[in-house]
């Protein structure tokens, strides 16, 4: 592939897209299991949540795999993932007690970390001038598997039970094995030379990483309570099964798929930021109708909720590679690695506000924050042509 190559390269897009699937299938396999869990370890809230913290705990490393994967080419890092990824997770049912579990969930979030901060320079570089296209397809692509993973872990617990979900590591390998062939000779790094120097990162980061973060507090007490408090919320809350709670996550995510693939193409032709405060807005009026809302409306509300409440991070990542097209891996790993500590945080605040006040309670305050993302954002925007 020439550096200058502008091309959207459709099969390279699709093939990254597919391992992003199936890796993301296997790491949505711990919130539909955590009522299991739950129950087998006898943990409250605070506690059970906390154990999505562990899988995302070295995405602070992240920036350390930017800063290299814009100088060497990590292709093996995005090839291996998935089927390492696929074995760690399908041993959770393996572990006996809290800590155990919080080691191999360390594990599975550096495979997880290895993955996504090379995975969207890749796709910037095979995207040409088309890098919001290419950046949908690839969220889309993670969204539809975990709108499936959820499905996968409760079907895999039905037929093999917690101790033999490890049976189904297999397709992750296999996907690993795809992703040889079809990826061993594309660079995972962006255009440019291998040495590009980071004193062009520096003075944009410094202007920029703060206003990302403050944006991600005030979304990230509603991303919490929907992407990993949700089974929780349909099991107790609301009194459904084990195959609810799933089902409830599977169509949130689904409906994330649509809005995934849709906003980042969007926001290249309508921009960024307006397609943000739209999503931003809609997302949490939407909320608080589902926290209100009689059963018959459920549905609907969490198929608006994943089109809009999940929707905004290929803008957000669309944002990062156009602002620094020079180290898009460090950059890219520098906000997973923001977003990491925003999010544990987030996850945190919830589990403790749902021991204290309820469940209900905690998401009523996660959507009434999200209405302080809406000056942010206008903020982030104005920030982002001063630098140009």
């Amino acid at each position: 592939m020439k550096e200058t190559d502008q091309t959207f390269h459709t099969d390279q897009v699709v093939t990254i897209a597919g391992g992003h699937f199936v890796h993301d299938s296997y790491s949505a396999f711990l919130a539909p299991l955590l009522p299991l869990l739950q129950d087998r370890l006898s943990t409250n809230y605070l506690m059970t949540g906390s154990l999505a913290i562990f899988s995302q705990l070295p995405s602070l490393l992240n920036p350390f795999i930017g800063y290299l994967a814009d100088r060497i080419s990590l292709r093996y890092f995005i090839i291996l993932a998935p089927g390492i990824t696929a074995t760690l997770m399908s041993s959770i049912g393996l572990t006996s007690n809290y800590v155990t579990l919080a080691m191999l969930l360390v594990a599975v979030g550096f495979s997880i970390a290895a993955f996504h901060a090379p995975a969207p320079a890749m796709i910037a570089r095979v995207s040409g001038n088309r890098v919001g296209k290419g950046m949908s397809i690839f969220m889309a692509a993670g969204e539809m598997g975990r709108t499936l993973g959820p499905i996968a872990a409760v079907a895999g617990v039905g037929w093999f039970g917690l101790d033999g979900l490890w049976r189904m590591a297999f397709v992750g390998w296999a996907v690993s094995g795809i992703l040889y062939l079809r990826l061993r000779h594309v660079p995972a790094r962006p255009h440019g030379k291998a040495n590009v120097s980071t004193r062009t990162f520096w003075p944009k980061a410094r202007r920029l990483f703060p206003i990302f973060a403050v944006l991600m507090l005030t979304r990230v007490l509603m991303s919490a309570s929907l992407t990993t408090y949700l089974p929780l919320y349909v099991s107790d809350a609301r009194g459904g099964n084990l195959w609810l709670a799933a089902a409830a996550l599977m169509i949130l995510e689904g409906a994330g798929v649509v809005g995934a693939l849709f906003a980042g193409t969007l926001s290249d032709k309508l921009g960024r930021v307006r397609v943000l405060l739209f999503l931003t807005a809609t997302s949490a009026v939407l909320m608080l109708a589902f926290l209100y809302a009689p059963t018959w409306l459920v549905i609907p509300l969490l198929i608006g909720l994943g089109l809009t409440a999940i929707s905004p991070q290929p803008v957000l990542l669309a944002v990062v590679q156009d602002e620094f097209t020079d180290n898009r891996a460090l950059a890219n790993g520098s906000y997973l690695a923001v977003n990491f500590t925003v999010r544990a945080m987030g996850i945190w605040i919830i589990g403790l506000l749902a021991d204290r006040i309820g469940l209900e309670s905690a998401f009523l305050i996660g959507s009434l924050a999200m209405f302080f993302g809406i000056p942010v954002i206008i903020w982030l925007g104005k920030k982002a042509e001063s630098v140009q």
